[in-house]
């Protein structure tokens, strides 16, 4: 989860998600294991019991860093999963956005959160307690896996570190995208699941067409 951050202002050019790979909602690349294959997927990534949370701070994963020339991750972010965007430099003052999680619409960039599908600290208690915080920091910016999306503030603060044992996006359409997307962030970082967390993604993947 990432709370609103203050957004940077200097001139730059935006960068775009990526050429040759499919996109899925918000423009986000989508991993190829992802659909009939997540399944697959899933079964194999390694269960285990989730870690403590001892030495967690958001400050070992640092963000949002410079994407392109100057613009920050959040900036970009907010510039591809919205429409009409408008720019002050860097700076993303206004727009269209819409939740995926909720469906709350909003032209206030200021009333949009960047939300981690994978949670910082849901990441922490997964594996990345022993990763360097260079590592950490790739993980927290990605913007090549489906890890990063402008949501609702409401859905965002209501999921907080939770994974989907406990938290699913209000809006049940969004499940089998959800659990296909969880599953690709966490095969491509080598985290772990827990057995609650796997069965809950199973049943949500149960729901894809």
């Amino acid at each position: 989860m990432a709370a609103v951050a203050a957004a940077a202002t200097t001139a730059c050019d935006p960068v775009d998600s990526g050429p040759g790979s499919p996109a899925g909602p918000g423009g986000v690349n989508v991993d190829p294991n992802a659909g009939s294959n997540a399944l697959a997927s899933l079964s194999n990534l390694k269960v285990a019991t989730a870690r403590p949370m001892t030495g967690y701070t958001r400050e070992k994963f640092p963000h949002w860093n410079k994407a392109g020339s100057n613009c920050d991750v959040r900036d970009t972010v907010l510039a591809r999963d919205g429409k009409n965007i408008k720019l002050s430099g860097c700076n993303v003052t206004g727009g269209e956005w819409s939740s995926v999680y909720d469906g709350l619409k909003t032209t206030d960039p200021l009333k949009v959160d960047i939300d981690h599908m994978v949670p910082l600290a849901n990441a922490w208690r997964s594996g990345a307690d022993d990763w360097t915080n260079e590592k950490r920091s790739q993980f927290a910016n990605d913007l090549e896996r489906p890890q990063l999306f402008a949501v609702s503030a409401t859905s965002n603060r209501s999921k907080g570190d939770q994974d989907p044992s406990t938290w699913k996006p209000p809006s049940k359409d969004y499940w089998c995208t959800y659990a296909q997307q969880w599953i690709t962030v966490k095969t491509y970082w080598k985290l772990t699941v827990t057995t609650a967390e796997k069965a809950a993604l199973t049943d949500m993947l149960g729901l894809c067409a």
